[in-house]
């Protein structure tokens, strides 16, 4: 039987202990859709919580990149419940960073919608962050 990881807190954690296979989810992604969790968690060596609502998405990157610049981290996940607006800010990130650092690691994006876990490619985080060419695609 796989075993689920509890999330940690990653603002209160230390960068030099995020290492390996790492999962970073919204916090309330555990309670919220506890089965798509599970799925994704077993495939992680460590997994953190982050909650955009109480953390600045800048403190955030500040965080993040900072794991990166250990060089102990080998693959990174992203992960939130679908349509919430705190949560989309997880999967831009990724994009904060690999501007300002040289070295980078596979990263992944994905969000839950009705516990279906859906990945999420560049070209869908890129459009969310246009409203005006979403109207375009909206034909409104």
């Amino acid at each position: 039987m796989n075993r689920v990881i509890a999330p940690r807190p990653l603002i209160q954690t230390n960068v030099y202990s995020v290492k390996g296979r790492v999962l970073v989810v919204g916090s309330c992604l555990p309670e919220v859709e506890p089965e798509a969790f599970a799925r994704l968690a077993v495939d992680y060596d460590q997994v953190y919580a982050l909650c955009l609502e109480e953390t600045h998405i800048n403190m955030a990157v500040t965080k993040l990149s900072a794991v990166f610049g250990t060089g102990q981290l080998e693959r990174l996940a992203l992960a939130s419940v679908d349509r919430s607006p705190h949560c989309t800010q997880l999967h831009y990130i990724r994009h904060e960073i690999e501007r300002t650092l040289p070295r980078h690691v596979p990263v992944e994006d994905y969000v839950v919608a009705q516990g279906k876990v859906v990945r999420v490619p560049d070209a869908a985080i890129e459009l969310s962050k246009s409203l005006a060419r979403l109207a375009e695609l909206a034909h409104e």
